[in-house]
């Protein structure tokens, strides 16, 4: 019998960060409204308050429509190939949103940004699902999503720096230019398949498909999209996902107004102070992956995270505008508390669901995602111009959080059958 070929590492060095770039530049380009909006682009533009909330939520109503064709697309066809023509567009549309002169203009913008941007996360969820095996995926998406609060952290930084220097016009138009000129890079690095690697040996690619296809071995089959949907898991993820989304997104996108409102605050530091959170919240995505890897335990590194946020923002509600310091290091928390789960998370579908139906349940939890989403930067914006404050979003967002850490307890991994090995898998093992 052959010796064992070990799992190929040079998937990690290779792979893992033009992931990383990629998610981190789909994620740029629809954190920097935040900032256009907290400087100067309402004025320009003649924008409401009210109309403000509605364009920073209308980039989630577009996103929510394509997830599952893109995830189906992905598995079925190449999330290269997805990827590399949403780069494209979701640049010029990036860019685009400097040159506007009305408001109807920016409608269009963000809707259609939106939907191009939707089958980025199911289909980048997909190709982890093609390259990485259970023991390692919490880890691989986790690398994946920290492209969100590490852009954000430089994105923080970097666009309040933009606006003071040139204007929101010109951060928008600066912004959006790396994801076309990354678009060539991804086609050139990647690869759909191991199969198609050749910067792996054919002992390499034999060793990774056979793990993956072990995998598969022992799950209960699911037919087709429609039996997967109807999954108590999938159901009971969707709604988490939904609620667990409405804080994240009525943070992202209000941060820096909150930050903004307190005394003698320029953009500069506005920009300094909203990038604090997201160290945090790169250090527990880390922790809490390579934890939740090594045990092998997913459901026990979400819900506590989104509990301790759903208390920070509570917090953070009982001290008041008055104490705007301690309020701040509250908002850090709950920033950070937000974010740590999400490699655990995403990987509970992989291994409760066979490949065919995975990408598509996916897509409709991250769906689900987005239109918590939507309703958490509609809705925050909303009651923070009705209040005059920001007590009650606060509030809200706890509320949330709360009910997103309810479902997940909620949560049991369904019964896998008996593994049975296919034919295939089989035949190469016993050829070893």
């Amino acid at each position: 019998m052959q010796e064992k070929t070990a799992l190929p590492a040079s998937r990690w060095l290779r792979l893992i960060p033009v992931i990383f770039i990629t998610y981190s530049l789909a994620y740029l380009d629809r954190a920097n409204y935040s900032f256009g909006a907290a400087s100067g682009m309402a004025h320009d533009l003649n924008i409401s308050a009210a109309m403000s909330s509605l364009l920073g939520a209308l980039f989630f109503l577009g996103y929510f429509f394509f997830q599952i064709p893109g995830a189906h697309y992905a598995e079925k066809k190449s999330a290269k190939k997805l990827i590399f023509w949403s780069l494209i567009l979701w640049g010029g549309l990036a860019s685009a949103t400097g040159m506007i002169t009305n408001v109807n203009l920016l409608i269009v913008i963000r809707f259609a940004l939106g939907v191009v941007e939707s089958a980025v996360m199911p289909a980048m969820l997909v190709f982890n699902a093609h390259w990485f095996t259970n023991k390692e995926r919490s880890r691989a998406n986790t690398f994946l999503i920290l492209g969100n609060p590490a852009t954000v952290l430089w994105m923080s930084i970097i666009s309040g720096y933009l606006v003071t220097a040139v204007g929101w016009r010109w951060m928008f138009i600066i912004e959006g230019m790396p994801a076309i000129i990354w678009a060539f890079v991804w086609w050139k690095v990647v690869q759909d398949k191991p199969s198609e690697a050749k910067w792996l040996t054919d002992a390499e690619k034999q060793a990774l498909e056979d793990e993956l296809e072990r995998e598969q071995a022992g799950m209960k089959q699911v037919k087709n999209y429609r039996e997967a949907f109807r999954s108590p898991t999938v159901i009971k993820l969707s709604l988490q996902y939904f609620f667990w989304s409405i804080g994240v997104y009525g943070f992202v996108m209000w941060l820096p107004s909150i930050i903004a409102k307190a005394p003698n605050m320029d953009m500069v530091s506005t920009g300094w102070l909203a990038a604090v959170p997201y160290v945090l919240a790169v250090i527990l995505m880390l922790v809490t992956s390579f934890f939740s890897d090594k045990m092998q335990s997913r459901k026990n590194f979400v819900w506590p995270f989104l509990l301790i946020g759903a208390l920070a923002f509570y917090g953070s509600y009982l001290i008041g505008p008055n104490h705007f310091w301690i309020s701040f290091v509250l908002l850090v928390i709950a920033g950070g508390a937000m974010y740590a789960p999400y490699g655990p998370f995403f990987a509970i579908v992989p291994e409760v669901l066979p490949r065919n139906v995975a990408g598509g349940a996916m897509a409709l939890i991250n769906s689900m995602g987005a239109l918590g989403s939507f309703a958490g930067s509609y809705i925050v914006g909303y009651l923070n111009d009705l209040t005059g404050g920001f007590d009650a979003s606060y509030m809200f967002m706890a509320g949330s959080l709360l009910l997103s850490a309810i479902l997940t307890m909620m949560v049991r991994k369904p019964q896998t059958q008996k593994p049975q090995a296919s034919p295939e898998w089989k035949r190469k093992v016993s050829a070893t």
